[in-house]
């Protein structure tokens, strides 16, 4: 069996990219105080020195815990540089919501997920801006948060699940860059209590965390931006639906979703019907 393929032992690489998560995060909040330029890529996205700062760090992590598995990479693939992805995986978004770090708002995160047989199976989320880190073990159903603070010394580890179902309504997250008329349309089904707004994959970590009971996202994304969190959210108990209500799957063509719903203890309609043509 290719070494790709082979089950990759949890115990062995949380710890170290845990380490490489925060040390990104540091390196990305020395950037984010000092002050920085912003590029624009082919995809009309912003790029600063802060991606390419973090993704070194988590890349030279991963060579040295997990050197055979290949890792897409949000600014590698910018460059061209896609692996094959036949078996297992790291899919690594050193800065997710750049357009939150732009903009100084603090959401955004560092992104590190495994996956195996297009399904994560290990996930790390961190917010440095926030100080707070979210590890998801799929295989051994555990969850958890912590705060850490700027030196990177991580605090108590509390284990997270999603909440039970409300009896009052539900609370919802939504984006702060990309909520559309459809998502309102969609949510219309339900009866919401409050909604919540966050940016980057942190709207899927408070879900996995039980501070949220949905959210749906109408617009694309790449699997990247969405692997660590769906990775959590499922170790937390909850789910990470594609557009037909089947679970999500990763390795697609372009590495692109066209939209998921992230749900506690509910079981959300699909989100196809209501997602613009």
């Amino acid at each position: 069996m290719p070494p790709s393929h082979r089950p990759v032992p949890i115990s062995r690489i949380a710890a170290p990219l845990v380490a490489a998560a925060i040390e990104a995060g540091q390196a990305i909040m020395t950037i984010y105080d000092a002050g920085f330029s912003v590029e624009i890529k082919s995809d009309n996205s912003p790029v600063t020195q802060a991606d390419a700062a973090g993704e070194k760090i988590i890349l030279a992590a991963l060579a040295q815990v997990a050197g055979d598995i290949p890792v897409i990479a949000e600014e590698e693939v910018a460059a061209g540089r896609i692996p094959r992805t036949d078996g297992t995986f790291f899919l690594v978004d050193p800065l997710d919501g750049t357009r939150e770090f732009v903009q100084r708002r603090g959401d955004f995160t560092v992104n590190i997920a495994l996956v195996e047989d297009r399904q994560p199976v290990f996930g790390i989320v961190y917010a440095p801006a926030k100080g707070r880190i979210f590890v998801g073990d799929v295989r051994g159903n555990a969850a958890w948060s912590a705060p850490v603070s700027r030196e990177g010394a991580i605090g108590r580890r509390a284990p997270i699940h999603v909440r039970d179902r409300p009896r009052d309504g539900l609370s919802v997250v939504a984006s702060q860059s990309h909520n559309t008329p459809e998502t309102d349309a969609y949510l219309d089904q339900f009866d919401v209590a409050e909604r919540l707004s966050f940016g980057s994959s942190l709207k899927i970590c408070v879900v996995a965390a039980g501070e949220a009971d949905l959210y749906p996202r109408l617009a694309p994304t790449c699997e990247w931006d969405i692997g660590a969190g769906d990775a959590i959210l499922r170790a937390a108990g909850g789910k990470l639906l594609a557009p037909d209500g089947a679970p999500m799957r990763y390795g697609k063509d372009r590495f692109f979703n066209p939209g998921f719903v992230a749900a506690g203890d509910i079981d959300p309609p699909p989100i196809a019907p209501f997602m613009a043509a």
